[in-house]
């Protein structure tokens, strides 16, 4: 007489087989499923946040770098295409929306810059540099790069 296999038992109601055991031994109880929203996960730690405000930047300085690729094509256009087309964004609403995204790339680049020294640890012997130099010189090296910058547009 050969004796039951216990795996071939149907499970009592509630008792969900296990997919993953071994000769597939049935689990007597439901696992842990964390419940996690889809949407709002980023708005329960300011760690998050922090990093959904750089994320979300990045869409608007996208835009303003597409809309510098139709200032080009506008550009290769003619004279009278490019002065239309800047005659254009001179509106203030576009006036607003560049601000905006001056804005944005302001946060973005100086939240990168904040961040560089836990991405970026720079070891020197058996020591880490202070993430205050590797920040200051990220912040030193942009005041550089803007003074050559307004240097070559004439604003200095």
């Amino acid at each position: 007489m050969t004796t039951p296999n216990p795996n071939s038992v149907r499970p009592p109601e509630g008792v969900q087989p296990s997919l993953g055991r071994p000769g597939g031994q049935l689990m007597s109880r439901k696992p842990f499923v964390r419940p996690v929203s889809k949407t709002g996960w980023w708005l329960k730690h300011p760690r998050y946040m922090r990093y959904m405000s750089r994320e979300v930047t990045c869409v608007f300085i996208g835009a303003f770098a597409l809309l510098m690729l139709c200032t080009l094509e506008r550009l290769s256009k003619g004279p009278e295409a490019y002065a239309s087309f800047i005659a254009a964004i001179q509106s203030p609403m576009s006036v607003i929306g560049m601000l905006l995204v001056l804005i944005f790339a302001l946060h973005n680049a100086t939240s990168w810059f904040n961040v560089t020294p836990k991405a970026l640890p720079v070891q020197i012997g058996e020591e880490f540099l202070a993430g205050k130099y590797i920040i200051g010189a990220h912040y030193a090296v942009w005041a550089i790069a803007s003074l050559v910058v307004m240097f070559f547009a004439g604003v200095i």
